[in-house]
């Protein structure tokens, strides 16, 4: 799980295992490890690696599948506008998810 939230946030992102080796301070190796499943980041690169990508540890380690958004730097109309984003899709979500089933449940006696 790790390995893969690793990876998808580095591709994500835009860079290679060595340019985050760089900004770690380790070798393309480790990165590559990590990747792999072969070895685990330590604490100290779980926090580097969650503030980085700008999410929590927890999402790293699997323990939850929410991801955040870093909105520290928007103003007030722009954090609002991030706000109906994001409950606009998850309503978009609810409702695509309502008419699959019911759409579903139409041919059942």
């Amino acid at each position: 799980m790790i390995a893969d939230r690793i990876r998808t946030l580095r591709e994500s992102n835009g860079m290679t295992q060595a340019a985050l080796a760089k900004k770690l301070g380790i070798t393309r190796s480790s990165v590559n490890a990590w990747e792999m499943g072969i070895s685990a980041p330590s604490t100290t690169y779980l926090v580097e690696l969650a503030s980085l990508f700008n999410v929590s540890t927890d999402y790293l380690l699997g323990r939850s599948s929410n991801n955040t958004i870093d909105v520290s730097d928007l103003n007030e109309t722009e954090i609002m506008l991030v706000h109906n984003f994001i409950q606009y899709f998850q309503s978009q979500k609810t409702f695509s998810s309502v008419t699959k089933s019911a759409g579903s449940q139409a041919g059942k006696p």
